[in-house]
């Protein structure tokens, strides 16, 4: 995907002097910074129809009407924008320029406080015709801004901006590159956390590689979607929730894996510490684990989606494989108490890691970063390779030298076993199931809940033999 880099001004300029393109810009709460890039450059005549800032709320709300929660940086506030200003320019300009792809470009944006009590964070999004006949589509993006002063969060919000136009208008046959494009000239001073792409122009487009392509390529370390395949973002969802994630390879989801998730999801629910009504369940996996043959293979990524989607599943994707920068996420969105569940194999290296990684004095201090008040792990049990001797968190096998302090995160319950397991399925491996399902040998599908075993075979999933599928049908 190589291509020549382009400062926000060449991209700028380029948008302006295309005269098929021609649009207007909404900018609520941090100034006007998209828009003055196109006017500073010159020929913006060419672009913008009109651009504007409702910063007062009340002035706000007489145009784009009033937000349920009294919230004016959030998604559906976005959408508003864009239905409202799109309408006018169909309406106001559609027979004047009937060869004209009209755009409106939209953000809404909370930029760092004096008190530093907000981060720095916001709604962004476009909506774009790429034939003047035909409709338009739409991209929303949710970013956090890092600079520590206002007036730079307000300039990064402004080169994204340019970077999403001129990648809308660019890059469009190329979505990964759409995607990529977005860091331009921001290299370290923002997160893209959640990308949404939808249109008559991209209907065969899974929108799930888009949340994968924001952790590949480092425009965010986590990024999720739902149940019904469509991006969401945390704070829509996850605010002063009580979060319980559970990390696993879903290579493909097995009895073992459905087990896990719905006994530490009862477990946890029931915690003293936690409200049930206000719980939420996320199935994770890391980029690591997706790269573990060395490639990204995205359709493999897809399989394992499709059928935890299937399952109800809300997927988060991360590249945190060592929990910090993931707890670090969450606790932006005050989560209450967040329960990380782990295999007891998975448990030791998480340990022993820890323990040989910092064995010059900073033990406390590598521990701390994971074992904080508000988070518990969850310890899924194993046999001892060999043998039928049942590993828990509680004869887990670990260092000498960390025992002391392994010792004291049981007794302080931030470490607990899951109870109430099946211990029948235990032998069930998710590597195993899926060299059965790939040489299409019989009796794996005793392994994986019906649903599974239904779409592997539908949809010929994980390389599951066609032959084979045409012989059963």
């Amino acid at each position: 995907m190589s291509r020549p880099f382009l400062e926000t001004e060449q991209k700028a300029l380029e948008i302006n002097l295309d005269d098929d393109i021609y649009g207007s810009f909404a900018e609520i709460g941090a100034g006007q910074e998209v828009a003055r890039h196109f006017f500073q450059v010159g020929a913006a005549a060419g672009t913008i129809a009109k651009t504007m800032s409702a910063y007062d709320k009340v002035v706000s709300d007489n145009i784009y009407g009033q937000e349920a929660k009294g919230r004016y940086v959030c998604e559906s506030r976005l959408y508003k924008m864009l239905d409202h200003e799109y309408a006018l320019m169909q309406s106001r300009l559609r027979t004047d320029r009937p060869d004209t792809n009209f755009f409106v470009f939209a953000d809404t944006v909370a930029a760092i406080n004096y008190q530093r009590t907000i981060k720095g964070n916001g709604w962004m999004g476009l909506r774009f015709q790429l034939t003047p006949d035909g409709e338009p589509n739409d991209i929303v993006l949710h970013v956090k801004m890092h600079d520590h002063d206002n007036q730079l969060q307000q300039q990064a919000i402004g080169i994204l901006g340019v970077n999403l136009i001129y990648a809308c208008y660019r890059y469009h046959q190329n979505p990964e590159l759409m995607i990529q494009s977005l860091k331009d000239g921001l290299r370290g001073r923002i997160t893209v956390d959640m990308v949404r792409l939808s249109g008559p122009d991209f209907e065969q487009l899974d929108n799930r590689l888009l949340s994968l392509w924001l952790v590949r390529h480092g425009l965010s370390e986590v990024s999720v979607f739902g149940p019904d395949r469509q991006p969401m973002h945390a704070s829509e969802f996850l605010y002063k929730k009580h979060v319980l994630v559970v990390r696993g390879s879903f290579r493909p989801p097995t009895l073992v894996n459905l087990d896990i998730i719905k006994r530490s999801f009862e477990q946890f629910r029931h915690e003293p510490e936690v409200e049930s009504r206000k719980t939420f369940l996320l199935t994770e996996i890391t980029l690591d684990n997706l790269l573990e043959s060395g490639e990204l293979d995205e359709q493999d990524f897809l399989d394992r989606a499709e059928l935890l989607c299937a399952l109800g599943q809300t997927v988060l994707i991360s590249n945190c494989q060592k929990y910090r920068k993931l707890i670090g996420y969450l606790a932006d969105y005050k989560v209450q108490m967040l329960g990380l569940v782990i295999g007891v194999r998975e448990l030791i290296d998480l340990i022993t890691g820890k323990y040989y990684e910092n064995m010059d004095g900073r033990l406390l201090e590598a521990f701390g970063e994971v074992f904080t008040r508000h988070v518990r792990l969850y310890a899924y049990p194993a046999f001892q390779e060999g043998s039928e001797e049942l590993i828990r968190a509680d004869n887990l096998p670990i260092p000498e030298g960390v025992k002391f302090l392994y010792k004291h995160l049981l007794d302080s319950k931030q470490i607990v076993d899951i109870e109430q397991f099946n211990p029948d399925i235990l032998h069930i491996f998710s590597k195993d199931v899926l060299a059965q399902v790939k040489t299409g040998e019989s009796g794996w599908e005793a392994k994986v809940p019906s649903k599974v075993a239904d779409l592997i075979k539908e949809k010929c999933l994980f390389g599951y033999p066609v032959q084979r599928m045409e012989f059963e049908y």
